[in-house]
């Protein structure tokens, strides 16, 4: 290796610290929902409007609107079911996303449906 070479290479002190965020904003550039297991499928009829879950939620993707509980943002949901966990009502369910996903294929073929909407309440962005 050359001298020109080992000169721009890192060292460990060059490094960040995992874990830094280095730049404002960019949490804008990823929808942290893709990765998730489970998702949280809100039950409107049992929901008792607590905002139990809402107070919970680490990445506030409970959508509320005038004190009520409007839908899930699964943009940024990442699955941890804090939510579920908490929720008195026991009107949160966490489900494996593939299955979702194969429940919503197999409704979508029969119906001819081309809504992007998931079942248990989701309501549009923030």
């Amino acid at each position: 290796m050359s001298a020109n070479a080992k000169a721009k290479e890192k060292g460990w002190k060059d490094v960040p610290i995992g874990g830094l965020i280095l730049e404002a904003g960019s949490s804008e550039k990823y929808e942290t929902g893709d990765w998730r297991t489970y998702r949280p499928v809100w039950d409107q009829d049992k929901c008792k409007h607590c905002m139990i879950c809402w107070i919970y939620c680490p990445d506030s993707c409970i959508l509320v609107r005038e004190g009520k509980m409007i839908g899930i943002d699964y943009e940024h949901c990442k699955g941890c079911g804090i939510c579920a966990h908490e929720c008195p009502a026991k009107c949160i369910d966490m489900r494996l996303e593939t299955e979702l996903q194969a429940e919503g294929a197999a409704a979508g073929a029969g119906a001819g449906s081309a809504s992007g909407a998931t079942s248990g309440g989701e309501a549009g962005g923030k």
